[in-house]
């Protein structure tokens, strides 16, 4: 009697065939290298997206033809550079930031990028802000990289503001491998059980057909379908 197959397996734990990747894909330009040394030189923490990370940003961006974007969490401008590549001349980027600090590191990211036309960058609390653009929509991308405890959230913002076919992207979608532990040193256990609740809804709210790309953190992908 024949046996089935293994499995195979999600994602690679292969830091050679990571690597491979990162050459071969030229994940990250001096551009992007420059944004990512700079940010950290300013104190920001060095928390910037992965270098493939920021890749899959880009070829999703232009994968859903987006011409109206919304970024929650926009850091040191890394991630919002390269959606903002994945766009048309004429396209937006709303990108939210909860510090002034990290805004102004943004800005001058976008800026040398070429960018910056196309950036709108709101400082202050993303959940109070975010009503403000609303009359834009309906939007073409929502990254979802900021506050853990706020995915939820985020998550209900993007349903109702995303036009069908519309992408939400989630970053730290395995909560630093928290999602399936319990004991994971140096997690935060309500934003931890908050990215929990962010992958389960996406995956079963029926809003949403979603997956998941295996990167380190996780990186979870849904299109809106009703």
């Amino acid at each position: 009697m024949p046996t089935s197959p293994p499995d195979k397996p999600f994602g690679t734990s292969d830091p050679d065939l990571s690597r491979w990747a990162e050459r071969t894909f030229a994940a990250e330009d001096p551009v992007l290298a420059e944004i990512r040394a700079r940010s950290v030189a300013a104190g920001l923490p060095a928390i910037a997206v992965g270098k493939m990370d920021g890749l899959h940003l880009e070829v999703l961006t232009r994968l859903c033809g987006a011409r109206k974007a919304v970024e929650i969490g926009t850091l040191g401008g890394y991630s919002g550079v390269c959606i903002l590549r994945g766009m048309d001349t004429g396209s937006v980027l709303h990108t939210f930031e909860i510090s002034e600090k990290h805004a102004e590191v943004a800005r001058e990211s976008f800026r040398k990028a070429g960018v910056a036309a196309r950036a709108r960058v709101h400082v202050g609390p993303a959940l109070r802000l975010l009503p403000e653009i609303e009359g834009e929509g309906p939007f073409d991308v929502c990254f979802i990289d900021a506050d853990k405890t706020g995915y939820p959230a985020y998550l209900a913002w993007a349903e109702e503001n995303l036009r069908i076919g519309g992408v939400v992207i989630g970053d730290n979608a395995f909560g630093f491998g928290g999602v399936v532990r319990d004991d994971v040193p140096g997690t935060d256990r309500e934003g931890v059980l908050a990215i929990r609740k962010f992958n389960e809804e996406l995956a079963r709210s029926g809003r949403f057909r979603a997956t998941m790309i295996p990167t380190s953190e996780g990186l979870a992908v849904g299109v809106r379908i009703r």
